[in-house]
C-alpha cells in the first residue's frame, strides 16, 4: 500500500451541508471548554484500558454504533500512531499497576484468522516499545494451549497455557504483574483468572458472556445528554435511538411481536426526527444481537413486518453468533447513514477510532464493496484503510473548515471519547457492590 493511499480522506458526499456542519463549528468553538470537561469526567470515571468505537457519519448526524473493549485491529493502525499508542500505553499501564513491568497478554481461542494474530503481533510489539515484557498465554490447556504463528515481516507469535498456582497465574515459570485480555469472554469469565492477585483488565465482567449494548447504549445516552446541553446542541444527533427486546428466539419465532413493536416505535421516533430536520431519507433500524462482536448475528430492517417474513435462512444467520453462542436478545438501534466513500469507486466506507486510556491514538476507515451505506460493513469482506488520526484528533486546525480532515477528525475524536466514557460509567456500575 502506498503512502498516498495510507493518508487517503475519503470523499464526504455530504461534508458542506446539514446539521453535521454545525455540530463540528460547535467542537471547534468550544474545544477548550470541551477538552476541561472531559477532563472532569475522567477524573471521576476513569477510562477503559482500551477500545475502538465504530462511528457512522450520515452528513446530518455522527453516532456511535458500537462499542468494543477488546480491540482487535492495532495492526490496522498507520504506523504514524505508534509513538501515540506507546506513550498512552505507558500512562494506562502505570495508572493500572504503577510497577509494572512484565504483561500477560490473553488472546482469543481456537483463532486461524491470520489478522487477528497481526493485530496481537502488533500489540505487543507496542507493550514492547513502552518498555514491558510480554508473554501470550492462552487460556486452553495442553496441546490446544501452546501454538505458534508467522506474521508478515517473519516475526512468530509463541502462545503458551496460563498455569495457576493458588491465586498467581503464570506461563512457564513467567509472572506477570498483570492479565491484559484481549479475549472478549463469549462463553464465559474463564475460572482461571477469578479471585487471581494479578490485576485483570478490561475486568472480566466487561466480557460478552455478562455485557450487553443495549446497557452501554443506556449509559451513552445519558453522556450525549449531558454533553448536548453542554454544547447546546439536540443530543439525537450524537446518539441512535434503540429499544431492547429481552427474549427472542428467531429458530422457534418465539418474540418476534416484540421485535416487530420495537422496530416500529424506533422507526417512528426516527421518522419525527428527520421531519422536524427536513431529513428525506428513509429512516431504517438494524437488530442486532445485544452482545458479542465480529459483526454476526445483525441484519438491516425498513418497516417492522420485516422480522415476521424472515426465512430459514435468515433465522438461522440471526439465531448464533460467536463461538456458537446463541442469540436470546436483541438490540434494535436506529440506522445512522454512511455516506463516506473511498476512491474512485467509492466504496461505503465508516471510521473506526482506537483509544487507549482517555486518548485517542488513531483509528481507520472500514470499507466494503459489496455493501450499501444503509447496512453494516462490518462482515466478510470488509477491508481497512489506516488514516493518521494522530495528529488531527487532538489538534484541529479553527482557521479552516470544519469540513478539513484535521477538524472532521477531532469531531471523531471527541465522538469516540464519549463512548469511552460511557463505557467507563459501564465498567464503574458493572464493579459496584450489589446494595
Amino acid at each position: 500500500m502506498g503512502a498516498e493511499q495510507l493518508q487517503a480522506v475519503p470523499h464526504l458526499t455530504t461534508a458542506l451541508t446539514g446539521p453535521l456542519l454545525e455540530i463540528e463549528e460547535r467542537l471547534l468553538e468550544r474545544e477548550t471548554p470541551i477538552e476541561q470537561w472531559f477532563h472532569e469526567r475522567w477524573l471521576a470515571t476513569p477510562a477503559p484500558f482500551y477500545a475502538s468505537v465504530d462511528l457512522r457519519n450520515a452528513g446530518f448526524k455522527l453516532a456511535p454504533v458500537d462499542t468494543n473493549l477488546f480491540p482487535a485491529g492495532f495492526n490496522n493502525l498507520n504506523p504514524a500512531f505508534h509513538p501515540l499508542c506507546i506513550q498512552a500505553l505507558q500512562i494506562a499501564v502505570e495508572r493500572l499497576c504503577p510497577k509494572a513491568c512484565r504483561i500477560l497478554l490473553v488472546p482469543e481461542n481456537h483463532s486461524r484468522n491470520t489478522f487477528y494474530w497481526e493485530n496481537i503481533g502488533a500489540l505487543v510489539e507496542l507493550l514492547e516499545r513502552a518498555g514491558y515484557q510480554v508473554r501470550v498465554g492462552s487460556l486452553l490447556p495442553e496441546p490446544a494451549g501452546r501454538q505458534s504463528f508467522s506474521l508478515s515481516g517473519g516475526r512468530t507469535i509463541s502462545v503458551e497455557p496460563i498455569e495457576r498456582t493458588g491465586d498467581t497465574v503464570t506461563v512457564q515459570g513467567y509472572k506477570p504483574c498483570f492479565v491484559l485480555l484481549n479475549n472478549d469472554l463469549s462463553t464465559g469469565a474463564p475460572a482461571l483468572l477469578q479471585g487471581i492477585a494479578q490485576p485483570v483488565v478490561p475486568a472480566t465482567v466487561m466480557g460478552w458472556w455478562n455485557r450487553l449494548k443495549s446497557n452501554h447504549f443506556t449509559h451513552y445516552r445519558g453522556v450525549a445528554a449531558e454533553f448536548g446541553e453542554f454544547v447546546q446542541i439536540d443530543p439525537w444527533l450524537i446518539d441512535p435511538v434503540f429499544r431492547r427486546c429481552g427474549h427472542i428466539d428467531f429458530q422457534k419465532r418465539e418474540g418476534e411481536d416484540c421485535l416487530a413493536e420495537n422496530v416500529h416505535t424506533v422507526l417512528e421516533e426516527v421518522r419525527l426526527k428527520y421531519r422536524e430536520y427536513g431529513i428525506t431519507q428513509e429512516p431504517f433500524v438494524i437488530v442486532k444481537a445485544d452482545s458479542g462482536t465480529y459483526g454476526m448475528g445483525i441484519m438491516t430492517v425498513r418497516d417492522a413486518n420485516d422480522v415476521r417474513q424472515l426465512n430459514r435462512k435468515q433465522r438461522n444467520k440471526m439465531a448464533v453468533i460467536k463461538e456458537g453462542q446463541t442469540v436470546q436478545q436483541v438490540l434494535v438501534q436506529e440506522g445512522v447513514y454512511t455516506f463516506e466513500t473511498l476512491g474512485d469507486a467509492q466504496t461505503v466506507a465508516e471510521p473506526v477510532v482506537y483509544m487507549v486510556d482517555r486518548f485517542v491514538v488513531g483509528g481507520f476507515y472500514r470499507v466494503h464493496t459489496a455493501r450499501g451505506a444503509d447496512e453494516n460493513l462490518n462482515a466478510p469482506g470488509m477491508q481497512f484503510r489506516p488514516l493518521a488520526f494522530a495528529d488531527s484528533c487532538s489538534c484541529p486546525d479553527k482557521k479552516r473548515s470544519p469540513d478539513a480532515s484535521p477538524n472532521r477528525f477531532y469531531a471523531y475524536g471527541v465522538l469516540g471519547r464519549l463512548a469511552a466514557l460511557a463505557a467507563a460509567r459501564e465498567l464503574h456500575a458493572a464493579m459496584a457492590p450489589n446494595p
